[in-house]
């Protein structure tokens, strides 16, 4: 499933897409060294993390440092079985 029908589908109040948002930033950070400077793969990367952090967030997500987590995880999972 692509993230824009994550996002299209998904119903967050503004406390949760702050988080989101949050989560989205400090996740990138700590990951966006590992996807070197081609535009397609940084690009991929991005859609995966997009992906993965709608995937596991909830209109009461407010922890950003679990949100950062579990969507990580979705995305190291997705990797090891892709």
């Amino acid at each position: 499933m692509c993230a824009r029908k994550l996002i299209t589908g998904a119903s967050f109040g503004p406390e949760a897409l702050h988080a989101i948002g949050e989560a989205f930033d400090a996740a990138w950070a700590e990951i966006a060294g590992n996807f070197g400077d081609d535009p397609a793969e940084i690009d991929d990367a991005l859609l995966d993390l997009e992906t993965a952090l709608f995937s596991v967030a909830t209109n009461d997500s407010r922890d950003v440092e679990e949100l950062k987590r579990a969507a990580l995880e979705r995305m190291s999972l997705h990797d090891r079985t892709a």
